[in-house]
């Protein structure tokens, strides 16, 4: 059985698709916290069970004969390294033979302020003897494509990431580099840095928007403060408006660069350029 936590998740619902691709449905395992959620996991076979990352018993009961697990990491920041600890010791007290874990690029040198809780994660799996693979993900590219709207509403793309090129890829892309660690013969012990091919500014995304959409946005560069200020105004929480701006800040620094094509090679095609992003984005 291969099981996946935070199976209602952006990122969870499209690694149960593609699995269900060549998996039977009866094979595979949704852990999420609200099962109401995941009727439609129900309804096609896939089995569902209820834990939450704060509570290891209920961690340990969803895990039972599971033989693969993907650890999609909590979004409670913060926390996340002591609930991905609960999961972890939940795995090897279920037997777990293979633990892949969603991490972020190059989390062991990362500027990103998020890096650290990964790192934290990654370094309880590696001494907790069980067999693993860390999945370290670059960014999403709906991480910017989701502001397409509110720039075209005002005519400008905000941002801090100066000239920083990114190497992003849609989740989909991610998604599947899951399912072959999880169904494949990839190894175990194994740090899969994954990026898009191509790198771009958000210089480059703002021509890019203008281009299909008919419109001229303009990229506008701002300082760090400005940017979560911006946010805040946009409506997003503090501590995501201050998460976002200072991803930025570390974009400028090279954080979500990389040039190794691992993604492409691991999923065996080229990664969702930016343009085809882009325009499934002004689809909606």
């Amino acid at each position: 059985m291969i099981a996946i936590t935070g199976a209602t998740g952006q990122l969870g619902r499209l690694v149960i698709a593609e699995l269900l691709k060549s998996t039977p449905a009866g094979s595979l395992v949704a852990i999420v916290r609200d099962p109401a959620k995941a009727a439609d996991f129900t309804a096609s076979g896939v089995v569902v069970r209820q834990a939450d990352y704060a509570d290891r018993a209920s961690l340990e009961a969803a895990f039972a004969g599971v033989a693969k697990l993907l650890l999609i990491s909590s979004n409670e920041l913060g926390s996340r390294a002591t609930q991905h600890a609960n999961a972890i010791a939940a795995a090897k007290t279920a037997g777990v033979s293979l633990l892949a874990y969603t991490s972020v690029l190059h989390a062991d040198r990362s500027p990103l302020g998020l890096a650290a809780e990964h790192l934290e994660t990654e370094q309880i799996l590696a001494a907790s003897g069980l067999p693993y693979a860390i999945l370290r993900n670059g960014w999403y590219t709906e991480n910017y494509t989701g502001s397409i709207p509110a720039a075209l509403a005002h005519g400008v793309l905000a941002g801090s990431a100066g000239a920083g090129r990114i190497s992003s890829a849609a989740r989909q892309d991610y998604a599947e580099a899951a399912a072959k660690v999880l169904t494949g013969s990839a190894g175990t012990a194994r740090i899969y840095e994954l990026a898009g091919d191509e790198s771009y500014t958000l210089a480059d995304l703002a021509a890019e928007i203008s281009k299909q959409s008919g419109k001229t946005v303009p990229y506008q560069d701002l300082p760090e403060a400005d940017y979560a200020a911006l946010l805040l105004k946009a409506g997003l929480p503090s501590p995501v408006a201050g998460l976002i701006a200072s991803s930025d800040r570390s974009a400028a620094e090279g954080a979500l660069f990389d040039d190794s094509r691992e993604l492409s090679k691991l999923i065996a095609r080229p990664t969702t350029p930016l343009a085809e992003s882009v325009r499934q984005a002004l689809l909606g």
